[in-house]
C-alpha cells in the first residue's frame, strides 16, 4: 500500500538524561505502516543531540523560547511553515504547550494540524489543583500543597510528616527531610521553574506509570502500563517494564472518560502494600518512554497524528506484558560546521 506523506513538526529534541519525548516520538512515527513521515526538528538550544541525528530528523529549525512570547514564538512557526508546509505540529514540553494550545486556531489556519488538551484540562490537573482534581474525579491523591515564598516553609509542619516530596512547577522533584533540605530545593525549583512550588505528602510504594491517549470524546484510544526498573538521581526511568495492571488502566480510562481529555498523557501513580493506588501526577503531553508503548504493539506516535489528521482508525485493545527498554547513550561526531550552521542561520 501506498503510505500517505505528511510532514511533521516536533520538538523537545533533547535526548540526554533527562529525555525530551521528540526523539522516541520521532521513531514511533519512522516505524510507522501507513504514514511516511518528513520530520522537522524544532530546537530551542543549539546542542540538543536530536538535532544531529539525521537518521532521524529531515531538517531542523531553531525556535525561541515560549517565555520570549507567544506571539513570536508563533510567529516563527509561520515562517517555518512557508517553506516546509507543516501538516502536524507535536509539543512534546509541558512549558511550551500553553502557547501552542492557545495558538491553536492560529496554527488551524496556517493549514498545521495539532491534537492538544483543551485549557480547561490542562489547568485543572496541574500539581498546584491536584487535591481539587482528586475530589472532582474520585480518585486518591497525596495531600499537597503550593507554596510562594520562603516563609511558607516553617508552617509546613502544622500539614506534613518528613520526609516530603519538593516539585517544580513543570518538571523535577526532590526527597526532602527537613525544612532545610525543602530550603535548599525550593531555591533551586524557584530558580529553575519559577513558583509556585509543590510540597507532596510522601507515600510509601511503588511507581507506576500509564501512558494513554485520549480522542477528546471522552475514548481511550490506548493504554500501557509500565513500572520503572531504573531510575536516574533525576527522578527518569531509564528502565522499565510494561505489566498487566488492570486496575491500573481502569482509573486511567475513568479519567480519560470523565475529563474527555484530548491528546496524549502520562499518568502517575503510587501503589501502596495494600494495593491502593495515588495519583501523584498527570502530565499532559506523550511521555518519554513512548517507545515501550511502540513494542508493546500500541504505536501512539502514529494514532496521535491519524486522530489529528481525522483518519479512522481501529483503537488499541491490547498490548504485550513484559516488553522490556533499557536506555543508553551514545556519542554523535560530527563537524563542527553544523554546529555553526544552526547557530548563525536559525537552521540546518
Amino acid at each position: 500500500m501506498n503510505k500517505k506523506k505528511i510532514t511533521v513538526a516536533i520538538t523537545g529534541l533533547n535526548n540526554t538524561d533527562n529525555p525530551g519525548p521528540g526523539i522516541p516520538v520521532i521513531r514511533g512515527l519512522l516505524e510507522s505502516d501507513f504514514f511516511d513521515v518528513r520530520i522537522i526538528g524544532l530546537a530551542y538550544e543549539n546542542l540538543e543531540p536530536g538535532i544531529y541525528m539525521a537518521d532521524h530528523v529531515d531538517k531542523v529549525y531553531s525556535v525561541p523560547y515560549p517565555a520570549t512570547g507567544t506571539e513570536t514564538l508563533i510567529n516563527r512557526i509561520a515562517y517555518i511553515n512557508s517553506i516546509e508546509k507543516i501538516d502536524l505540529l507535536i509539543p512534546n514540553f509541558d512549558a511550551e504547550l500553553y502557547s501552542f494550545m492557545k495558538s491553536a486556531k492560529a496554527l488551524e489556519e496556517m493549514g498545521i494540524k495539532t491534537f492538544l488538551p483543551t485549557l480547561e484540562s490542562f489547568e485543572e490537573r496541574h500539581k498546584a489543583n491536584l487535591d481539587k482534581f482528586g475530589k472532582k474525579y474520585g480518585v486518591k491523591v497525596p495531600k499537597s500543597k503550593a507554596i510562594f515564598n520562603l516563609s511558607d516553609i516553617n508552617k509546613l509542619s502544622d500539614d506534613f510528616e518528613f520526609p516530603v516530596l519538593v516539585k517544580g512547577k513543570f518538571y523535577d522533584a526532590f526527597v526532602a527531610y527537613s525544612n532545610e533540605q525543602v530550603t535548599t530545593y525550593f531555591n533551586k525549583l524557584a530558580a529553575k521553574w519559577g513558583v509556585p512550588i509543590i510540597i507532596q505528602e510522601f507515600i510509601k510504594g511503588t511507581e507506576v506509570n500509564v501512558i494513554a491517549l485520549g480522542d477528546g470524546t471522552g475514548k481511550t484510544v490506548g493504554a500501557v502500563p509500565m513500572r520503572k526498573q531504573y531510575i536516574t538521581d533525576k527522578g527518569k526511568a531509564w528502565g522499565g517494564i510494561t505489566i498487566d495492571d488492570q486496575k491500573m488502566l481502569k482509573l486511567t480510562r475513568s479519567l480519560i472518560k470523565k475529563t474527555k481529555w484530548r491528546g496524549g498523557m502520562e499518568v502517575e501513580m503510587i501503589k501502596t502494600d495494600d494495593d491502593e493506588y495515588y495519583l501523584i501526577e498527570i502530565n499532559p503531553r506523550i511521555p518519554a518512554w513512548v517507545y515501550l508503548a511502540v513494542g508493546a504493539g500500541q504505536n501512539i506516535p502514529e494514532a496521535l497524528a491519524k486522530l489529528a489528521l481525522g483518519i479512522e482508525f481501529d483503537y488499541f485493545t491490547d498490548y504485550k506484558v513484559g516488553k522490556m527498554f533499557v536506555r543508553y547513550s551514545y556519542d554523535i561526531v560530527m563537524d563542527i560546521d553544523r554546529f555553526q550552521q544552526l547557530s548563525m542561520t536559525g537552521e540546518i
